[in-house]
């Protein structure tokens, strides 16, 4: 019976020094892991420490140390700022990923728009209003078109009278009044022929007729509704 105890005590005691090795055991890896990590940095930190030197080393001429607490010192204060700005920039790629769709579809209208201008012919007239632009390039000099910028006023006045009322209804009533008569001339004539034909019955006739025009045009003037 004392011995079966002594056994069972015996057991319990290797169980535990089996948990004791084994924690030894993960504790000499973790510091072996320790040590290599520790091995690694430091040469990293060597090859950090030797690279910073060497391009310090280029610009040691051109910087001082007092720039380089400036700037760290701008930096602090505008920390607010560049939050701002990062904050500004996450915005802007925010609203890029959601104007894609919809620029996508622009794009689309645009072109639909731009075939439907086609099958209208836009673009054919387009092209014949380009030819006819040529055409007025090459049938006027530079200093047509100078002359052209100096009297634009007058011409744009001169227009703008005969594009009033008034006038466009004395030119229609003339028109109209013209387009009655039923004037021929086949015969060649001259000044001097001219005067020999004022006492005919043909030159009075003409005379008369010329006179009745006026007087026509007079009345149609009167004969219109004033405003």
């Amino acid at each position: 019976m004392d011995e079966q105890k002594v056994q069972k005590q015996i057991g319990e005691i290797n169980r535990k020094l089996d948990i004791i090795l084994e924690e030894i055991q993960l504790q000499r890896k973790h510091r072996r892991e320790m040590d290599d990590l520790k091995d690694d940095l430091m040469r990293v930190g060597k090859d950090l420490y030797n690279s910073a030197v060497e391009e310090l080393e280029e610009v040691h001429d051109s910087i001082q140390t007092g720039d380089i607490l400036y700037l760290f010192k701008k930096l602090l204060r505008n920390v607010n700022n560049l939050t701002k700005t990062f904050e500004m920039l996450e915005n802007t790629k925010d609203f890029l990923q959601d104007f894609g769709p919809i620029s996508r579809e622009l794009v689309t209208d645009f072109m639909n728009k731009l075939d439907e201008f086609d099958r209208k012919g836009y673009f054919d007239y387009l092209s014949e209003l380009s030819k006819a632009l040529d055409n007025v390039a090459t049938s006027f000099t530079i200093e047509d078109v100078r002359h052209l910028a100096d009297n634009v006023v007058t011409i744009l006045n001169t227009v703008k009278n005969l594009t009033q009322p008034d006038m466009l209804h004395a030119i229609n009533n003339a028109v109209s009044v013209y387009n009655k008569l039923d004037i021929e001339v086949t015969e060649k004539v001259s000044i001097v022929s001219l005067i020999k034909e004022l006492n005919t019955p043909e030159m009075k006739r003409g005379l008369a007729f010329g006179i009745k025009f006026l007087k026509s045009i007079s009345e149609i003037q009167k004969e219109k509704p004033s405003t």
